[in-house]
């Protein structure tokens, strides 16, 4: 299942010079963000089992090669169609879904994955942290004794004996300085990065080709861009050198000419199909799956968008296709269970989720979704299965929405009105309704016995502070 949730992440101000997107995260490249369906709080991310499972399989030797195997990195999707990744906070690793859509072979997403591990391994966001600190210190000296420069300029007569422009010079000079400072501090950490990127991908015995000819492109796309730029005042090093030292780094590896397993290209394959199925425009997806391409991930990718946009005849006929050649694929009955779940026959949802569940090792958002099915199958019978089943989902995914929301109108159909209370505040303040979390918990506070596990959750949110990027409302 592919669905959208917010993100919280906290940002960093540096309020001395606009740098703010530049230098709170170390990134591969900068892209402008596509808005999700539904107004967020944050930006959105994508959740979906199939790619985040094969995302954690490309990225663990790689974390294993860099000493973070036990740092429990994750993997996070945005909903973003450019190409880019980037780390920002030292324990995830964000993917723009343009990025796993664009990247045609494991072994190029492999290689941006090895970069962005670079920099959480070197440290780079800690010391960035302390050269913004350091310039804000120089920052405000400089600033001081530049309006000590204006003030005496103004004792003195004014801008008439020109003591005031050197104060204003004293100001903006050190400004050019320091900016100049960090960014080529951030480029050296771009550097660095692509070597341990290369490191990495030798120490697992996989090419470093993919990292060269993703760079490569972004060379090729950028020439006419960073034509008369000044090189001092880039966050990244100038394209062509880049790939010119990468080039040589990744050419000088036993492992340059090795291919990806063709089974893993498949996969590869299957997650960019159900991308573009659920993130494209129907008419791009005939374009990138024509019906003359009938291979396993064309056929799932037009099975995705057929259901959609409504033909859910025809979209079950397709799936059940694909079910065929692969019986154990989990997805596929995943696929099957959302598809008649939101077609309106939760009833019929059941049985292929509880299948896909099975067949998942009980993936927690597959879980989330057949609880779905059993509160709006409508069948009273199925209201303790729901609880259990949502209660294991988010146990284990504790920041997703759905799974609360869901197990308070499981509650409410029990008539167990202060759990269905507290797990609507969850939900709320998951989303960033905090007012709503506040309302909802403070009445589930007035069903609960004082003192009880329920009545201390409650509490805690109602008196919890916004998570970081939002706003008490």
């Amino acid at each position: 299942m592919l669905f959208r949730l917010t993100l919280r992440t906290r940002t960093v101000k540096l309020t001395a010079f606009k740098l703010t997107a530049l230098l709170t995260a170390a990134a591969l490249a900068v892209g402008p963000v596509v808005p999700a369906r539904a107004q967020q709080k944050g930006p959105p991310v994508l959740r979906d089992t199939e790619s985040e499972q094969l995302l954690r399989e490309y990225t663990r030797p790689i974390l294993r090669a860099a000493g973070l195997e036990k740092q429990n990195i994750q993997i996070v999707i945005i909903n973003d169609g450019s190409f880019n990744a980037f780390v920002a906070d030292g324990r995830r690793i964000f993917v723009n879904y343009g990025a796993l859509l664009q990247s045609e072979t494991p072994n190029q997403i492999i290689g941006v994955l090895a970069h962005e591990t670079g920099h959480l391994a070197g440290g780079h966001l800690a010391k960035m942290r302390e050269q913004l600190a350091q310039a804000q210190t120089q920052m405000i000296i400089a600033m001081l004794l530049g309006v000590g420069a204006l003030a005496a300029g103004a004792a003195g007569g004014g801008v008439g004996n020109g003591l005031s422009s050197a104060g204003a010079a004293a100001i903006s000079a050190p400004q050019s300085v320091i900016q100049r400072t960090l960014l080529s501090y951030q480029r050296q950490q771009e550097e660095n990065a692509d070597r341990a990127g290369v490191k990495f991908l030798n120490a697992t015995g996989q090419s470093a080709k993919g990292m060269y000819e993703t760079f490569k492109r972004f060379t090729d796309e950028s020439l006419f861009a960073a034509r008369g730029a000044d090189p001092y005042l880039q966050s990244h090093p100038m394209p062509v050198d880049r790939v010119s030292a990468l080039a040589d780094l990744a050419r000088s590896s036993p492992y340059w000419d090795k291919k990806d397993d063709p089974a893993l290209q498949l996969r590869h394959d299957m997650m960019r199909a159900k991308i573009s199925g659920f993130m494209e425009r129907q008419d791009t997806v005939y374009r990138r799956y024509p019906l003359s391409n009938t291979s396993l991930p064309a056929r799932y990718a037009r099975a995705i968008t057929t259901y959609l946009h409504g033909d859910l005849r025809s979209a079950i006929a397709q799936i059940d296709g694909l079910i065929q050649v692969q019986p154990n694929n989990p997805y596929f009955y995943e696929l099957r269970g959302q598809a008649l779940l939101e077609g309106g026959r939760p009833a019929e949802a059941i049985a292929p989720l509880r299948r896909a569940v099975q067949l998942s090792s009980s993936s927690p958002l597959i879980e989330m979704l057949l609880g779905q099915a059993l509160v709006a199958s409508d069948n009273k019978a199925y209201t303790d299965d729901a609880i259990s089943m949502l209660r294991n989902a988010v146990a284990r995914e504790p920041e997703a929405p759905l799974g609360y929301t869901q197990l308070a109108m499981a509650y409410g159909r029990k008539g167990d009105y202060a759990q269905a209370d507290l797990a609507s505040a969850q939900a709320a303040y998951l989303r960033g309704d905090n007012k709503t979390a506040r309302e909802l918990a403070s009445r589930a506070k007035t069903r609960f016995a004082i003192g009880t596990p329920g009545w201390v959750k409650a509490d805690d949110i109602v008196s919890a502070k916004p998570m970081p990027g939002q706003k008490n409302n």
